[in-house]
């Protein structure tokens, strides 16, 4: 204790120690005479306003509006969300196209109607026997015309088609075609439940640091105001502290920072949420069950059917293999039946053309077989088979890019986790550490690098143990969408 104070006070040394082998009572009396001397000092060189280094930065936290935990934020996205109402849109459309398709199955009925008006008639001539004498018979021609000079024909057809190559390929398809619409839907909402709950954390990581920066600002103030008295009554040098000034200017730095980065970290949440921008919401958690909800089980066997991406390419190689029956009998015929029913008038003239009709029905069946197209069936079905090992292929790398990202989030898991427990033990020692240091400091026993260098730990440890935090939560939604267990 001596060589500190000598260092910083070498006179001080010298009068204690000449006082130190003066009466005892001579000592007690100087030292009240300097105590005074301290306090007058203390009112005439008032302390600095560390009320104004304190005065507290704009708080996003607390900005109005209601709380909302994470499942609220998930279940708010999983209705609001417009990329996700396009994929329930798309669903809709999905089914509306293949009602249309399968709409050929059912009966055609059209009507039909023609009115004509012959400007000039085609006419023929016919021989008619007038009458004969003994040298011969005599002949005169008439002329007939095809048809009246006005006519209008309505007419109602009827069609069914009985089968159809194209028709049956529609009809075995649109179910699929539906999954395929539903398991896009089911992709975004597995994105949005992963996006929402990492954005909802990083917010969550930056609230946290604020406070701990909050924390840590005050206990500099502190710092700040003890170093100042310290340093009027002669206890340490000037030194001391401007490096509490120092240390709390680089906290007020981190905590303004903060502040500001909540603020995009907050639009991005609304924005994953479908979240209206003029509204303000606050995020709402309870550290009891996030701490329980870190743990999984990690021992759980890869499933590859669990994931949507194996599910999606299943469906589409199930398409395909539609495609393929589809070329292979779009050589069979096609066969409809039909019936119409005409109803002519005609007249010549044009104001008594309904005053007769002319009925007519017919019922028929047509059958159209294709013999010859150029080989373009030949072609089709070709193409369609390469297309099939393409996403034969395609599983293949697929397996592979799944089990990779399982292994990688398996050992980012483990790894985070393992780190998020050390540091939680770093944090209690640098709070320990710190507290032992600061009475050590006060007590004059330390010098002050020591009390910085214990709060840059405590307030490293800190802030290490909230990013192992969101980083081990973070990797826990990584490893549940490789693992294809994200719910919604």
């Amino acid at each position: 204790m001596k060589y500190h104070l000598s260092k910083h006070k070498p006179y001080c040394y010298k009068l204690t120690d000449f006082f130190f082998y003066t009466d005892k009572i001579r000592v007690l009396l100087l030292i009240g005479v300097l105590s005074c001397m301290s306090l007058a000092s203390y009112a005439q060189d008032p302390t600095p306003d560390t009320s104004k280094m304190l005065a507290p930065i704009n708080d996003i936290s607390r900005n109005g509006g209601e709380f909302l935990t994470i499942q609220q934020c998930i279940d708010y996205a999983l209705v609001h969300q417009p990329v996700l109402n396009q994929t329930l849109l798309n669903q809709s459309i999905t089914r509306e196209t293949n009602a249309i398709a399968l709409s050929s199955w059912l009966p055609q009925i059209n009507a039909t109607g023609s009115g004509v008006h012959y400007i000039q008639q085609s006419n023929y001539s016919s021989a008619t026997t007038a009458g004969g004498t003994s040298t011969g018979t005599s002949t005169t021609g008439t002329t007939t015309r095809t048809s009246a000079a006005n006519s209008f024909i309505p007419e109602l057809s009827v069609s069914q088609a009985i089968f159809s190559p194209s028709l049956l390929f529609a009809a075995k398809s649109a179910p699929l075609l539906v999954t395929q619409s539903k398991q896009v839907t089911d992709s975004t909402k597995i994105y949005l439940v992963s996006a929402v709950s990492k954005s909802f954390y990083n917010v969550l990581l930056t609230l946290e640091q604020i406070n701990v920066l909050k924390e840590d600002t005050a206990r500099l103030g502190k710092n700040l105001r003890d170093a100042y008295h310290q340093y009027k009554g002669g206890i340490v040098d000037e030194t001391d502290y401007e490096e509490a000034a120092i240390s709390l200017n680089n906290s007020k730095a981190s905590l303004k920072q903060a502040n500001e980065n909540v603020v995009p970290q907050y639009a991005v949440l609304k924005r994953l949420m479908g979240y209206s921008p003029e509204k303000q919401f606050n995020v709402n958690f309870d550290t009891l069950q996030m701490a329980q909800s870190i743990n999984m089980d990690t021992t759980q066997q890869l499933a590859y059917e669990k994931r949507i991406e194996y599910q999606q390419l299943r469906t589409q190689k199930d398409i395909q293999n539609e495609q393929i029956k589809y070329y292979r009998t779009s050589f069979l015929p096609t066969v409809s039946a039909f019936y119409n029913y005409d109803l002519a008038y005609e007249n010549n003239r044009m104001s008594d053309l309904f005053s007769n009709s002319y009925p007519s029905q017919l019922l028929g069946v047509s059958i159209s077989i294709p013999i010859f197209t150029g080989l373009s069936r030949v072609h089709s079905l070709r193409r369609a088979k390469l297309q099939e090992e393409v996403l034969n292929w395609s599983e293949v790398d697929l397996k592979s890019q799944i089990y990779s990202e399982y292994t990688s989030g398996l050992a980012a898991y483990k790894s985070n986790l393992y780190n998020l427990r050390l540091l939680q033990q770093n944090v209690n020692l640098a709070k320990r550490t710190y507290f032992v240091v600061s009475l050590q400091y006060k007590q004059g026993i330390v010098a002050y690098l020591n009390v910085i260098t214990a709060e840059s730990n405590l307030i490293s440890s800190e802030i290490s143990y909230l990013n192992a935090l969101f980083n081990t939560l973070s990797s826990k939604i990584d490893l549940q969408k490789a693992m294809g267990n994200i719910t919604y």
